[in-house]
């Protein structure tokens, strides 16, 4: 069974009706599947939302060590919507449907309330040698652990290249482009599909810089020479050795 991440859309935008959203979370290592599924757990408890974990097949065939770690205390709202006896209390109420126009879309508000307060406090992702960078990988699982290997050969050579990492694809990491998107020259997304996460890397950036895709199907996997020598011939770059 070979990697891929063709399911990008189906996770992000919504596999179904309903006008909703989920909270998907991207591990690029054995470690992080167990620490994102404790999160998980507490994002969908804190949010009352679905929490999907994407992965890839290469990670779900990769052996690597794994700290088990004892859950984290968080805290978590009162469960002040379940149905558990109503001595006391005013009765609740759970249901999927609205009577009126009125109710329905007052409902909705709700959701889209919800759905703001995530894309402003849950968003996550790791940067690595952005500082000074003047070109940009963005990738996520798999792939990103490749393109770090690509900065850093890339930056032994004398190319400025830097990496964004998202770790939630949704809520997609805009603040991580926000200081960049005025400062690099331009991106090249790794992915392992037809071209998903370019679209909201294009939107994140607000089309300021071009952005192209590097991408491999079907099971394959980009090489790190792969991966710099699309970078270089995207942006007219010299290498001063053969990759």
């Amino acid at each position: 069974m070979g990697p891929a991440q063709s399911d990008y859309f189906q996770a992000t935008k919504g596999g179904g009706h309903g006008d909703y959203r989920l909270i998907v979370l991207a591990p690029s290592k054995g470690q992080e599947m167990y620490d994102y599924t404790m999160e998980a757990f507490d994002l969908a408890d804190k949010y009352r939302n679905p929490v999907l974990i994407l992965a890839d097949g290469f990670l779900g065939q990769m052996m690597e060590p794994v700290e088990i770690k004892d859950r984290p205390e968080v805290s978590l709202p009162p469960k002040d919507w379940a149905v558990g006896g109503c001595r006391g209390r005013a009765k609740r109420k759970i249901a999927s449907y609205a009577l009126t126009n009125e109710a329905g879309e007052e409902h909705c508000i709700q959701y889209e309330t919800k759905y703001s307060a995530i894309r402003e406090t849950e968003q996550r992702w790791e940067s690595f040698c952005t500082d000074d960078a003047e070109y940009l990988l963005v990738g996520y699982g798999t792939c990103s652990r490749i393109a770090k290997s690509v900065v850093l050969n890339a930056r032994s050579q004398g190319i400025k290249l830097g990496l964004i990492r998202p770790i939630t694809l949704w809520p997609f990491p805009d603040k991580a482009f926000s200081d960049l998107k005025t400062k690099i020259k331009g991106i090249v997304t790794v992915e392992l599909n037809a071209g998903q996460m370019i679209e909201d890397v294009r939107l994140a950036v607000e089309c300021r810089v071009p952005v192209h895709l590097c991408r491999r199907q079907g099971g394959h996997m980009p090489s790190e020479s792969e991966i710099l020598a699309f970078t270089a011939k995207a942006f007219k770059l010299d290498l001063p050795e053969e990759v």
